[in-house]
């Protein structure tokens, strides 16, 4: 086709698509905040915007009165709104960061407490804490012996060790820096010995704690902490193993207070409101009722999302009822994705950083794809309500859900497999029976049960809440340990997730049939995330722990005291569902006490890779061969300039630069942590920390120094320090 011939079809196909536009406001604002992200630094961020100047000028200069030139204007505009929002958010929320770890006493105010009885602890926030600390910081306090009768606005006094947020341990890891940027938090920590508490004027527990506190007596256990999660958004009190249950059977949606119970609050408030004004004839003859009861619907939402916490997931579903109800009293039909687009907007222009976090990101990716479908003719047909059986209406409803749930699984395993590296396969069968378990009976008891609990009668019904959360537990664990319940991805590139994202985009929020384009990026992106080769070596940023790929794609340690959540970490990056097992006698390997030596096959070649494993000094003559024989040398140590492997030298200096590694050895690609020249503040941050020592190792380099050794340096594995040294035999490496 003549390039000529381009705008009048694109033209007519813009204005079949026309009530679609709108739709496409908060994925062009999302492009915007997802480019501030990725770029790197302000000449690029700078040069984005510079773009989608240029690409508005161009539309603003063009032929008028076409859809094209205002969809492009429009999308510019949007795409330079949504890098602004996140620039001006993470320079507007910047707050000092503490610098190197330290012992220190903190008195200030208690802004927030999330208790973990599942795990022993209480974590409290802390603010106005003086000079010289943090605005803000978290501080874990252990519950045993005692819990400390803290609250909400108390003053206390304790001593803490605090350490700047981590970034991530290993490439594609949890980035709980930049996840603290954003919540102002300037330092973790634990408690040390006893805390100072200072009750608050008028003070005492909020009724958040009460009701969370009030629930968990009534019920013992993990079903106790999933009944506080649904009043509360409390989820302290679930056992880690009944929540990697959760996760793996594909119910761990119903932890979070979002769509689901925004829905059943909002439905329950409007159908009791309505049902209690038409009792009285003169009232339903005389007021609009259900306008009534959508204002009552939309109280209640509103209510229970400041009850919970006013998370993002549950804002935006508060949003989304909210909307709702304001269609219901307009008469208008409130189920559709101009409603999600809304909602998305909406959070996006308050919490732009929101976007790439995967809580987001799974919510509206649900709930689109739930309302697309539901919106194509063949499914609306298909599923309509109709007169017939009762049996028919029965096995009408199962179809239903298990072609929503098996959708949402689809829609949501990318999501899941490039933030977490696993999803559970089985969520669509688990869900059947788990949400309606949930909506209609568990809820609706546990709302019962408060309500009784007012003249002391809640006990029947407390108990027959324990028992739904009992079988909802059941569900999960059975469902969990299916043989291969659980897929799992050692590593989907950035590009790939964008493709498959993009495309499931174009697929679900076009009509006609140019959205099948949308099948050709969502393949490419799922071809490319298969073809990503799995790492053979990961290291974490502190150079201590180091995982390798064994010939059956399970991994070994080169620690085997490693702690649960260091393995786990290694083995969710790895893409295995195994356990790791011990370096020290896996195949092509052995260790002795202060190295490990292995060869792996890969790329046509044999590979031999050396790490140190404790902080003994090595005699020179042989840490040098061993060095000079190596393709891969790993240590948490600074090495000498005389260590040169043939390949990496991954050591304090390096890991310093670059943080954790995994690295694949079929290509010879090397993923980092850190990307030079990466200018977001958390970032800067975190290279502060480690300029200013925050983050020296034993054995480290001096502080700031990157420079190329050109002497062995006092502590490094050195001849004249014999007496210090452990000398070994190469027999026994």
């Amino acid at each position: 086709m003549h390039p000529r011939h381009w705008g009048p079809r694109v033209e007519a196909w813009l204005e079949v698509e026309r009530d679609q536009l709108f739709l496409w406001t908060p994925v062009m604002l999302g492009v915007g905040v997802a480019a501030w992200f990725v770029l790197l630094s302000p000449v690029e961020w700078l040069a984005f915007l510079g773009l989608c100047a240029g690409v508005a000028l161009v539309a603003a200069v063009a032929a008028s009165g076409t859809r094209l030139r205002r969809a492009l204007l429009w999308s510019a505009a949007l795409a330079a709104l949504g890098c602004g929002l996140s620039w001006g958010r993470a320079e507007r929320v910047a707050a000092p960061v503490i610098a190197r770890p330290t012992i220190a006493q903190l008195s200030g105010r208690v802004e927030r407490i999330d208790l973990l009885p599942a795990r022993g602890t209480m974590r409290l926030t802390l603010s106005g804490l003086g000079a010289g600390l943090p605005d803000h910081v978290r501080v874990s306090v252990p519950l045993d012996p005692a819990p400390p009768a803290v609250h909400e606005g108390d003053a206390v006094s304790l001593r803490a060790r605090l350490v700047a947020p981590q970034e991530p341990a290993v490439p594609g890891g949890y980035d709980f820096a930049r996840i603290s940027w954003f919540q102002g938090l300037g330092g973790v920590g634990k408690a040390l010995g006893p805390i100072t508490v200072t009750p608050a004027p008028r003070g005492g527990p909020s009724l958040r704690e009460r009701l969370s506190a009030h629930i968990r007596a009534q019920i013992d256990g993990s079903a106790g902490g999933i009944a506080s999660a649904f009043a509360s958004g409390d989820r302290g009190g679930i056992a880690q193993s009944d929540e990697e249950a959760m996760r793996d059977s594909g119910l761990t949606h119903l932890l979070s207070v979002s769509g689901l119970h925004i829905s059943a609050v909002v439905g329950a408030a409007f159908f009791l409101t309505l049902r209690l004004l038409a009792l009285w004839p003169r009232l339903a003859l005389r007021l609009p009722l259900v306008a009534i009861a959508a204002g009552a619907g939309a109280a209640a939402g509103i209510g229970y999302t400041l009850l919970t916490g006013a998370e993002v997931p549950t804002i935006r579903s508060c949003v989304a009822a909210v909307l709702v109800c304001v269609g219901i009293v307009l008469g208008r039909d409130a189920f559709t994705l101009r409603l999600v687009a809304a909602g998305a907007l909406a959070v996006l222009l308050a919490w732009p950083e929101s976007l790439v976090g995967p809580s987001f990101q799974l919510s509206f990716a649900a709930i689109a794809t739930i309302v697309a479908l539901h919106e194509i003719p063949a499914v609306k047909a298909r599923f309509a309500k109709r007169d017939e059986a009762w049996w028919g209406k029965v096995a009408r409803e199962i179809g239903a859900l298990l072609l929503t749930g098996l959708a949402v699984e689809i829609t949501l395993a990318p999501i899941a497999l490039f933030h977490f590296h696993k999803q559970g396969l089985f969520g669509a069968l688990a869900n059947i029976v788990a949400i309606p378990l949930t909506t209609f009976v568990t809820m609706p008891l546990e709302a019962l049960a408060l309500l009784f609990d007012t003249v002391g009668l809640g006990t029947p019904f407390w108990w027959a809440t324990g028992k739904s959360l009992d079988l909802l537990l059941w569900i999960a664990r059975s469902v969990a340990a299916w043989p291969g319940a659980r897929a799992a991805l050692a590593d989907m590139p950035l590009g790939a997730f964008a493709l498959i994202i993009g495309g499931g985009i174009w697929l679900i929020l076009w009509k006609t049939r140019a959205r099948l384009f949308g099948l050709f990026p969502l393949a490419a992106g799922v071809l490319i995330a298969a073809a990503a080769p799995p790492p053979d070596l990961i290291v974490t940023g502190d150079g201590k722990h180091l995982a390798v790929r064994q010939t059956d794609g399970s991994y070994a340690i080169l620690r085997d005291r490693a702690g649960d959540y260091v393995r786990q970490v290694l083995a969710e990056r790895g893409g295995t569902l195994a356990e790791l097992s011990d370096l020290d006698g896996s195949d092509g390997a052995s260790c002795s006490a202060d190295l490990c030596r292995a060869t792996l096959s890969s790329g046509g070649r044999s590979w031999r890779v050396m790490a140190t494993r404790t902080p003994y000094l090595v005699d020179r003559p042989l840490f040098e061969g061993e060095c000079a024989a190596a393709d891969i040398v790993v240590s948490d140590r600074r090495l000498p300039y005389w260590c040169r492997p043939r390949w990496l030298k991954a050591d304090a200096v390096l890991l310093a630069k670059t943080g954790g590694l995994a690295i694949a050895l079929s290509d010879q690609s090397v993923a980092t942590v850190r990307t030079p020249g990466d200018a977001h503040p958390w970032v800067r941050a975190a290279e502060a920390n480690f300029n200013s020592g925050g983050a020296n190792r034993r054995g480290g380099p001096a502080r700031g120094r990157g420079r190329r050794d050109t002497a062995a340096p006092r502590n490094a594995h050195s001849p004249d320090r014999g007496e210090h040294s452990r000398p070994l035999p190469h027999g026994n490496i």
